[in-house]
């Protein structure tokens, strides 16, 4: 299924999506943070902090305070790389999938309330 769309409705869209994000009660999260759980779950693992941060084009710093964030409220978690102790891997959670899940509904609700 095409959906075409002008660049005012994609705005629109898009700022209806965020701002049931606002409302629902649950963690603000930055762009950053939203990108960074977005590639976690959809494209595939592993992931790592240093290939986050060279996949983005940001620093590690900035990947691993997302990170701190996302952990705190379960979206994502992490672990020392076993074969390596250097790396930390990315892991998904469940409670990450939920929240993506929910996010895909109301995007795909708010797609479907567009004026035609």
């Amino acid at each position: 299924m095409e959906l075409d769309l002008r660049p005012s409705q994609a705005l629109s869209l898009w700022h209806d999506v965020t701002l049931d994000l606002v409302r629902d009660g649950e963690a603000d999260l930055s762009a950053r943070q939203l990108v960074i759980l977005l590639t976690v779950y959809l494209q595939p693992p592993p992931h790592t902090v240093r290939g986050l941060a060279k996949k983005l084009e940001v620093t590690k710093p900035a990947i691993t305070r997302a990170l701190d964030s996302l952990g705190k409220i379960k979206l994502l978690d992490r672990k020392r790389d076993p074969a390596d102790r250097r790396n930390v891997i990315i892991m998904r959670t469940v409670e990450g999938s939920l929240y993506l899940e929910r996010l895909g509904d109301m995007i795909v609700d708010r797609a479907k309330s567009l004026p035609r």
